[in-house]
């Protein structure tokens, strides 16, 4: 059994399954989703899109990064945030029982 289960969450709505009862995710997968929620629901996000400040982008970026790292789920000095393009970042990190998670947001 995992540690760790969660709804699984698909455009900011359950996922139902074919006769409709929620779908679970766990392990890596949620840990990944429960981040990507933590790191829409900062705000911070919204701050990079559009940013050409070099100085506020790296900020930003590492506020992100900070917050991924206060996780306790997550192994520390093993998350990095990264800006793919204006209005993409890329994260990676490694967490203490499921290994590697990367995502984009």
């Amino acid at each position: 059994m995992a540690d760790f289960i969660d709804l699984f969450i698909v455009n900011n709505d359950i996922s139902l399954d074919a006769i409709g009862v929620p779908m679970e995710i766990s392990g890596r997968a949620s840990i990944a989703q429960d981040l990507k929620h933590m790191i829409r629901e900062s705000g911070l996000l919204v701050e990079q899109i559009g940013e050409r400040n070099p100085e506020k982008v790296a900020l930003n970026l590492s506020r992100i990064e900070t917050r991924i790292e206060n996780d306790a789920r997550i192994k520390p000095g093993t998350a990095k945030v990264t800006r793919t393009d204006p209005e993409t970042v890329y994260i990676t990190a490694k967490t203490l029982k499921y290994g590697h998670l990367e995502f984009y947001l």
